[in-house]
């Protein structure tokens, strides 16, 4: 049977940026950016016609940051979609590549930052397992010293983020990949966990680091954009659009997952 038609809308560069502009993103602003490119509708160019309309609206002073994040380099043990042979997973841990900021695809993020990934003069974190991608003149300082033993906690792009007062668009996306949400997670109590993933320079290392999970993050972003100034918006393409600031979200998370969501603190 042959593939229907697309129903549309058809979105290009110009009306892409027509809508984010309209929603509010600001030229010159930092934005990070949590996004599905199927929810656009049907984009002429595809996830470079995105990236491009993201970098046109914030002009050559914004800067653009997405997560790219490599959930792969890690232990085969763990793995669930598919899990693996328990026989395999020693060589498993011994042949891992390890993570190459410069050339380690992205895993379960979508194709727009894998394409911002790619795009000339972007600079990527160095953490193996949870780094950030950015374009523009403040990426350096957003993305350098992201550390080995800290996944997105006060060491990590997020609290750079933070403290030149980013904000968060979600395009076609809900608040379970709302990763600002994680950095209130190294501010409250919380259980510490092994975590094992490819040493520099070949063969296999754990460290000990905050355990982090999305468990109940849809609730907390409904409760958040109730009560705090979450701009609603769209559609851009054919998606429904967020834009709000990431101090604002991860304010709120500190106080609403301790009340809601506690976990106990282990060492």
């Amino acid at each position: 049977m042959p593939t229907p038609p697309p129903t549309g809308p058809l979105v290009t560069r110009g009306t892409l940026v027509e809508d984010l502009r309209r929603l509010g993103v600001r030229t010159g602003e930092t934005l990070l950016a949590h996004t599905s490119l199927r929810s656009l509708g049907w984009v002429n160019g595809g996830a470079v016609t995105v990236v491009e309309s993201l970098l046109e609206t914030l002009g050559p002073d914004g800067t653009l940051v997405v997560p790219t994040q490599t959930g792969d380099l890690s232990d085969p043990a763990l793995w669930r979609d598919p899990p693996v042979p328990e026989r395999w997973w020693a060589e498993i841990r011994a042949t891992m590549p390890g993570y190459d900021p410069r050339i380690t695809p992205t895993r379960g993020v979508g194709v727009i930052p894998e394409t911002v990934r790619t795009w000339p003069g972007a600079l990527r974190s160095a953490h193996p397992q949870t780094s950030f991608a950015a374009v523009g003149p403040r990426a350096a300082g957003i993305v350098d010293g992201h550390a080995r033993d800290c996944r997105l906690g006060e060491r990590s792009p997020l609290a750079r983020l933070e403290e030149r007062d980013a904000r968060v668009l979600m395009l076609g996306t809900g608040y379970a990949t709302c990763t600002g949400f994680h950095l209130a997670e190294y501010r409250i109590p919380a259980p510490r966990v092994p975590v094992g993933r490819p040493a520099p320079g070949g063969g296999w290392e754990v460290v000990t680091e905050v355990s982090v999970t999305s468990d109940r993050f849809a609730e907390l972003g409904h409760d958040f954009e109730r009560d705090r100034p979450v701009v609603l918006g769209g559609p851009v393409g054919a998606a429904k659009a967020r834009l709000f600031p990431l101090r604002e979200a991860v304010a709120y998370a500190e106080r609403w997952l301790p009340v809601h969501r506690p976990r106990e603190e282990e060492f």
